[in-house]
Parts: C-alpha cells; structure tokens; sequence
C-alpha cells in the first residue's frame, strides 16, 4: 500500500474552485466534486487533470474527469468532455494544488504510528526519525540523517551523514551518500510579478532495489506523478534529478549530470560529468552522451552523441577536427 505524504483535502467543489480562479466550465455543475488534481498520466473519474498548451493530447480521457485547459486547446477535446476553460493553466493549476493538498501538521504527524525499525539496523547519532517510518533489516543511518514521516526504507540500505529523505520509498541495498537530499518539492510554480505561487507537490520519489546515489544529490519528488530512479542505476555525486522524472536501470551518470523535470530516461543510459538534460523529452535504452553535452531532444535507442546542443558523436567529432585539426 502507498504510504501517504501529505494531506488531501478533496472532495472539493466546482463551485469552490470557481471561486478561486477564472474559468469557463463545460459539462459540468457547480454542486459536483473531485477527490484529486492529477497529471494526464494518471486520471481517475472522480479527479481533474489538465492540458498544458504544448502537450500532446491523445482523447482518451474518461468523460468523468474534469480537464483544465486554455482556451487555444478547446477545440482539441472531445466536446463531452467535463472541463474548465482558462485563460492560464499554470496559474489555474498552482492555485487548485492549494486547495486539494497541505503538508501534515504536527498533530497529524503526531496522531501516525512510532517508527517501525528491523533487525540488526544500526543508527548513528542525532538521528531523526519521524512517525509512520518503515525501515527494514540490516540498515545502517549514519549520523545527523533525517528521515521523514511516513517514508520506507528496505532491507541492507545505507544513508550517509546529514542526508534529508521525505517523501521516499526506497528499495533494497540503496545507498545514498552524505549531504543528500531526497523528495523535496521540485521547480515548480506559477511566475507572477511579485507573487509567486508554488504548485503544491504531491508526488513521491522511489528509489527501486540496488540504486546508488552519490553525495550531495538533490532528487525532487513529483508534482502530481512521481520521480523514479530504476533498479541498479548509479548517480555520481552533485547529480540533480527534478521532479516527475523517470529513469530505467542500469544507467550510470557522472557528476554534475541535471535532469530537468518530467524527462523520460531509458535502461543503460550513460552520461558523462556535467550533462545537461532537458525537461519533456525521452531518451532511448542504451544511450551514451559525453561530458559536458546538452541534451535539448529526445533521443532513440543507442545514440551516441556530444556537444552542446548535443549531436551525433561521430559527426561532432568530425567537425571538430575541420576546425581544430587533429
């Protein structure tokens, strides 16, 4: 069972939301409620999703979700469709986020069971371990980690001093380095001159069997999907993994390698240290990119490619030699 992070606070009303932000609604009636705000990828008849204006959108949403779109898009959607019409869909979904989620206060954290810790685990000191903690057997926390509420730790994992994890559920034989910090809120929010407003992040991180993370890690926990390191992958220190990205197993990436957000990763990918990749783009099973690449677009199974904006490694190569000689 999915442990839960935070607080939903559906089912909410059409009319409330209404209220909060400018819309046209279709198909709908004010007194109907919605349990959650998802992503396209996950939608249920009972939550309400939303289109962005470069995304692809292939129609097969059930008519029982509500989906948030702008008014260029309307005509794209089944006419059946139950939706709300807005002029921003950034704006209108930081706003929404608000309403269905809020962190746990500390009565509620209070109210989760005490941690749960396995067999021959050793923790060092100044630990701290939040209520509704699972951890398995043989795992050792070194000194001043945090873990927090709620989240899981398999059997044989090893957190390194300092490290901050929430959020998280975490696989077998993980190890994370020192100063790391797992499942915080990712980049994401509504730009508004002088007022800001962060899109609430209710998404996870799981970190499946025999993930190794480096020290000084940030991997930021999804928006409204989760953010997923695969089997047997590998970051070297410094490494940045933003929010909603998935990633295969077996991939290794140096240090310094970025990953922005919502970007698809396939199995046995390698990168080079300093990699940039883009957010919204796939790359392919066995794709190899070199040190110091920018990865602007998706990329197919065994490329092999370098430079900045990143292109086939061979051509790179042969231009480098024209204008630099050998």
């Amino acid at each position: 069972m999915r442990p839960s992070f935070c607080k939903n606070l559906g089912p909410i009303s059409i009319d409330k939301i209404k209220s909060l932000i400018k819309c046209k609604t279709l198909n709908l009636s004010l007194n109907e409620k919605f349990t959650d705000l998802v992503s396209l990828e996950n939608p249920s008849n009972e939550s309400i999703t939303f289109l962005y204006d470069d995304e692809v959108y292939n129609d097969n949403l059930s008519l029982d979700s509500v989906l948030i779109c702008s008014k260029q898009r309307k005509n794209a959607i089944n006419p059946k469709q139950k939706a709300l019409i807005v002029d921003d869909v950034q704006e209108a979904v930081a706003k929404i986020s608000n309403i269905f989620y809020r962190d746990f206060n500390t009565n509620e954290i209070n109210d989760f069971k005490e941690p749960i810790i396995g067999q021959d685990c050793t923790i060092g000191k100044n630990v701290t371990i939040e209520n509704g903690v699972k951890i398995g057997n043989k795992v050792l926390i070194n000194h001043g980690a945090i873990i927090g509420v709620n989240c899981v730790i398999g059997d044989g994992c090893r957190i390194g001093s300092n490290t901050v994890i929430s959020n998280t559920v975490i696989g077998n034989k993980v190890e994370i380095g020192n100063n790391s910090s797992i499942g915080q809120p990712g980049f994401g929010f509504y730009l508004s001159k002088n007022n800001n407003l962060n899109i609430y992040h209710s998404g996870i991180v799981i970190l499946q069997n025999k993930v190794k993370i480096g020290s000084a890690c940030t991997i930021d926990r999804g928006s409204f999907s989760d953010t997923i390191v695969g089997e047997n992958t590998y970051l070297d220190n410094l490494c940045h993994i933003a929010h909603n990205v998935k990633i295969g197993n077996n991939s290794a990436f140096a240090a310094m390698t970025g990953v922005a957000g919502s970007a698809k990763i396939g199995n046995n990918v390698l990168t080079g240290g300093q990699t940039g990749i883009a957010g919204h783009i796939v790359v392919g099973d066995n794709v190899q990119v070199a040190a110091k690449s920018g990865v602007f677009k998706s990329l197919s199974n065994g490329e092999k490619v370098m430079g900045n904006p990143a292109i086939k490694m061979l051509k790179f190569i042969k231009i480098y030699k024209k204008i630099y000689g050998k």
